[in-house]
């Protein structure tokens, strides 16, 4: 197993993400690794289509405004600065793939909740991150 030098760490800053933590900042710990957290924020116009002729922007921005705080919490939490602390709006799996590559990263962790049946054929982030990533994914199983 090779050394990694740059982990992401994608949380939804639910419970579950200080599980996802826990592991992450072990593998940086045993690698002297540095460790990147990111939370992407899916626009709401993915949620309700472009069929609603409504401006979500001032909605959007406070979600943007929230997601920020819980993410500087968080961080600092868990002694991740702020500088490798990212809130980006977007698709989750394209998003995450993304900053793996701007930063360089050589793992990326993410949770998952081991879905079965049907929410497994509709995907998950977590499986969606797995498979278009060009590097290490560990999905850690919480809830």
């Amino acid at each position: 197993m090779s050394n990694y030098s740059k982990i992401l760490m994608a949380v939804d800053l639910s419970e579950d993400s200080d599980t996802v933590a826990q592991r992450a900042l072990a593998i940086a710990r045993n690698n002297d690794a540095s460790l990147h957290i990111i939370h992407v924020i899916e626009p709401l116009s993915f949620a309700y289509g472009g069929d609603i002729p409504m401006d979500f922007s001032g909605i959007q921005d406070e979600i943007h405004q929230q997601a920020d705080q819980q993410l500087e919490k968080f961080g600092t939490k868990h002694g991740v600065e702020k500088d490798r602390r990212h809130v980006v709006l977007g698709r989750p799996e394209v998003e995450i793939h993304s900053m793996a590559e701007e930063i360089g990263a050589d793992l990326i962790v993410v949770g998952s909740h081991g879905r079965y049946g049907l929410a497994l054929l509709m995907g998950s982030t977590a499986n969606g991150v797995l498979h278009g990533a060009t590097v290490d994914v560990l999905a850690v199983r919480v809830g």
